[in-house]
């Protein structure tokens, strides 16, 4: 069975980006040694419009051929007037709002989106499934995480959108994983791989 992997950036204090989900003070770190890292290791994490900037061309998937995004994640793409960031991957979005997919490469989920992960988890293949985010996607799915790339960028934000959103009232559930890896690089990014416990 595969594997959903949430691959996420965040601060010191665990936000993904501001209160908005802006994660712009990320990016002064998105240097060229993190940079080779992601290419080398994540390459289908990085967008089309980033691969075309970075001259990257369209290197092959290594972890990934499928993508999973909440609506606000995929907003970011649409408001720049891109309707498929990730048209390398097979693209999802769960969005009770959106009723129509501006892309044919981009499916909308707009029911049960636990069942989906579940059944997408099911399927032959030796890709896993990255959870892009953001965060109220991440709660909904927190007990189908099976792996966890964090990327901690050397920030603190003091408030903001939190890497899990349980939404109001949400229960605490303790969810236990083992480091997998840990790299640390020259500009203080930090990326560490955990796997949950069964």
């Amino acid at each position: 069975m595969r594997k959903l992997v949430y691959f996420v950036a965040v601060s010191i204090d665990g936000f993904i980006g501001d209160r908005s989900g802006n994660g712009d003070s990320f990016m002064p770190f998105v240097d060229e040694e993190f940079l080779e890292f992601l290419g080398a290791e994540y390459p289908e994490t990085i967008p089309v419009e980033g691969r075309r900037l970075l001259g990257l061309g369209n290197p092959a998937n290594k972890k990934f051929d499928t993508v999973v995004q909440g609506r606000g994640s995929y907003r970011l793409a649409l408001d720049a007037g891109i309707t498929s960031p990730y048209r390398h991957l097979r693209e999802y979005v769960a969005s009770r709002t959106l009723d129509k997919s501006p892309d044919p490469n981009v499916e909308i989920i707009s029911g049960d989106v636990v069942g989906k992960i579940r059944e997408l988890k099911q399927e032959q293949s030796e890709f896993d499934i990255w959870l892009c985010g953001g965060a109220r996607i991440a709660g909904e799915l927190r007990d189908e995480v099976d792996e966890l790339v964090i990327k901690t960028y050397p920030v603190l934000l003091g408030a903001g959108m939190p890497m899990f959103d349980g939404g109001e009232g949400a229960e605490s559930v303790l969810g236990e994983f083992t480091l997998d890896a840990s790299r640390v690089f020259g500009n203080g990014v930090v990326v560490r791989t955990y796997r949950r416990k069964r």
